[in-house]
């Protein structure tokens, strides 16, 4: 019988190992630099404009002005605290693609308690809009949880679908919460007195979602990396055989998890609800439940990590509405800007973790 010859590959990928994170930090700002070179380019190719003209009409309407930087600092908040909904689930390795009705229901939730309650006293409006904010993102949470330990449904369409579902129940609440009637939007929930809405510090009123994320962020970093329930979430994602044989409650740790997931997302729906919009529509989470999982990825389910990133993103989205104006240019070239830089940010991370190796010439293979 003759042999059969097999081609080597002509380039196979191999895992780095040891990269300091000096080292791939560099990584990561050549990549930047890059990025915004590439970047030059297209702009001058499209518009004929100085990029760097360009580059400052960013900046500006991102943090030009102090309630610029406020703004650009408190959605920059609202973006990381709906990141930090789906990162439990995410190290669960539970694909959490519902975030954005989870905010709705929570901002729902909120506008209830606001409606309903605005004759209550300013300290039960503050303590009942947050509860009942999380209870109702934690309850929507649990839906799709209780189904995947259960009866191990896919959870991706699952949590997708109840972003539809809940978008329909805001709808049908507009209906009776409009006003004026038939206006078909709720408009700013108590403009007169005010109740329900978030306070503000110092005459400040951006700084409190702030902190409240900020807490937060601490407060999630401690959960999934020193107490036992961040650890059994850890086990469970890597193997929920190795779960089972360890002792611990798969069924329990999803359903729990995702209602911490749920919770968080509801969380947020109470801060756009009460402290930023002060209303209810289908539109409030603006996409961001899925802006999230970019978030939530690119900082690798680290909290500290996804800050950067959130606010990088909410950055970008600020200074699209700038160049729009100041250049007369189209929103998506903003959009195209980020979208390269996304790009190079994520070619520079499997660079960083991996090496392209050519194929070696066959007498170099025969001499080693």
């Amino acid at each position: 019988m003759s042999q059969v010859s097999t081609k080597e590959p002509l380039f196979h990928i191999v895992k780095r190992e040891g990269v300091t994170f000096v080292r791939a930090s560099l990584i990561r700002l050549v990549a930047i630099l890059l990025a915004l070179v590439v970047c030059a380019f297209v702009i001058m190719g499209m518009t004929g404009m100085n990029p760097l003209s360009v580059y400052a009409g960013i900046w500006s309407g991102a943090v030009g002005t102090a309630r610029r930087t406020w703004v650009t600092l408190r959605d920059s908040a609202i973006l990381l605290c709906i990141g930090f909904a789906v990162l439990p689930a995410f190290r669960m390795r539970f694909w959490n693609i519902g975030a954005e009705g989870q905010v709705l229901v929570g901002a729902m939730a909120t506008a209830a308690v606001m409606i309903y309650g605005a004759d209550l006293p300013s300290w039960a409006l503050y303590a009942l809009c947050p509860i009942a904010g999380v209870a109702a993102g934690s309850l929507w949470g649990m839906i799709p949880a209780f189904f995947k330990a259960r009866w191990n449904t896919n959870e991706t369409l699952f949590t997708l679908m109840l972003n539809y579902i809940a978008m329909q129940l805001v709808s049908f609440a507009i209906v009776y919460w409009e006003t004026p009637k038939g206006s078909n939007h709720v408009g700013l929930i108590n403009n007169q007195t005010k109740a329900g809405w978030l306070p503000s510090i110092g005459g400040n009123g951006y700084l409190l979602p702030i902190i409240i994320v900020m807490v937060l962020m601490v407060l999630m970093y401690l959960y999934m990396n020193y107490s036992k329930q961040g650890y059994e979430i850890a086990v469970v994602g890597e193997s929920e055989n190795t779960a089972h044989y360890a002792g611990i409650n798969v069924k329990r740790v999803i359903i729990r998890t995702m209602a911490i997931s749920g919770g968080i997302g509801g969380l947020a729906g109470y801060l756009l609800a009460s402290g930023v919009g002060h209303t209810i529509s289908t539109g409030l989470a603006g996409g961001r439940g899925f802006t999230a999982i970019i978030v939530a990825w690119l900082g690798k389910l680290n909290p500290f990590a996804m800050v950067f990133v959130a606010f990088f993103l909410v950055f970008m989205e600020k200074g699209a509405g700038q160049i729009a104006t100041q250049f007369n240019l189209n929103e998506n070239a903003s959009d195209i800007i980020t979208g390269i830089i996304l790009f190079f940010i994520l070619g520079c991370e499997f660079f960083i973790h991996y090496q392209v190796e050519l194929r070696k010439r066959e007498k170099e293979a025969a001499k080693a």
